[in-house]
């Protein structure tokens, strides 16, 4: 490589403080995920009324029920998210120089953080929570697993790009089968809208039994959603082939490691899915099995980025 392209792909390393700040952050966003399933799963969504972005109506909760201080909690957990989420995007431009992959995805992170607070703030403006069986309820949910999802992948996208070494501007990485990479990710996301209708038909109506939960899930007389429920773990089923494909040619593109994870997570979240619908959907199995999912996502985006954001070879 001559002097000039060496200068021209020069790299202002970021600090080690800042690639732990950006893993650190993205932990914290799953944990914020993960109490939103248990506001949705609780039923606790109406613990603030309809009253956002206060609760309640005021700042300080007095005597407050327990559904209240969960909700109460989320809020402000997500509000924190946003005001770090703000604080990596100026640390990662100060950080790095023009051209950085990472800065795109600090921006993309920013802008899919504040998209979750408008649909969050729409689904309790809209009485779209606790037991609310409206027809847009669904629907404001699939998009808001949907933006969750990229907004995670954004996150780890960020977290990635900083720790590289190598293969960080768009001039030093060549594309790798970029279609496939983009099928891949919504595959995904197709399992995680039906997983999320799934938990909400669920949470609306509950079973007593598994072979009741069966009956209702075939029976001409129930409602789409609880009819959709078999839907995910079908589409979860043909994912996993679809990924088993992917890991086999990670793994022969030197990824064995990663791949590994990414099987070792895939099986978690099966046997997770299986005993949440074998013990009827407890709240505890929800969050084990939404936290094994994510954890799944975290690591197939870091293995795709890998896969398709491939650093040009040194002349």
């Amino acid at each position: 490589m001559t002097i000039s392209a060496a200068s021209k792909n020069a790299h202002k390393a970021p600090s080690p403080a800042l690639r732990r700040f950006a893993w650190a952050l993205l932990a914290y966003f799953v944990a914020v995920i993960l109490w939103g399933t248990l506001v949705r799963a609780t039923g606790a969504g109406a613990g603030c009324g309809n009253h956002w972005p206060l609760c309640n109506g005021t700042v300080l909760q007095h005597s407050a029920s327990v559904n209240t201080l969960i909700e109460f909690t989320h809020r402000i957990t997500s509000g924190l998210s946003l005001v770090a989420v703000l604080g990596l995007l100026l640390w990662t431009f100060r950080s790095t120089r023009r051209g950085d992959m990472a800065r795109g995805a600090a921006v993309a992170a920013v802008a899919l953080t504040v998209m979750e607070a408008i649909l969050g703030a729409l689904l309790v403006a809209l009485g779209l929570t606790a037991q609310s069986h409206s027809p847009l309820r669904p629907l404001f949910l699939a998009l808001h697993l949907t933006n969750t999802l990229l907004l995670l992948a954004a996150l780890t996208v960020t977290a990635h790009l900083l720790s590289r070494r190598t293969g960080y501007r768009w001039e030093s990485i060549r594309l790798v089968n970029p279609l496939a990479a983009v099928a891949g990710i919504f595959v995904v996301l197709a399992v995680g809208v039906t997983g999320s209708l799934a938990a909400l038909g669920d949470t609306l109506f509950p079973v007593t039994s598994l072979a009741g939960a069966l009956h209702h899930d075939f029976s001409t007389t129930s409602g789409w959603l609880v009819r959709w429920r078999w839907i995910h773990p079908m589409a979860a089923l043909a994912a996993g082939v679809f990924l088993i494909w992917v890991l086999m040619r990670a793994a022969q593109n030197g990824q064995r490691g990663l791949s590994a994870l990414v099987l070792t997570l895939l099986a978690a979240v099966y046997i997770l899915g299986v005993l949440d619908v074998i013990l009827l959907a407890p709240v505890w199995a929800q969050v084990a099995h939404l936290l094994a999912a994510d954890s799944l996502w975290v690591a197939l985006v870091v293995l795709t980025a890998r896969l398709t954001l491939v650093p040009v070879e040194a002349e």
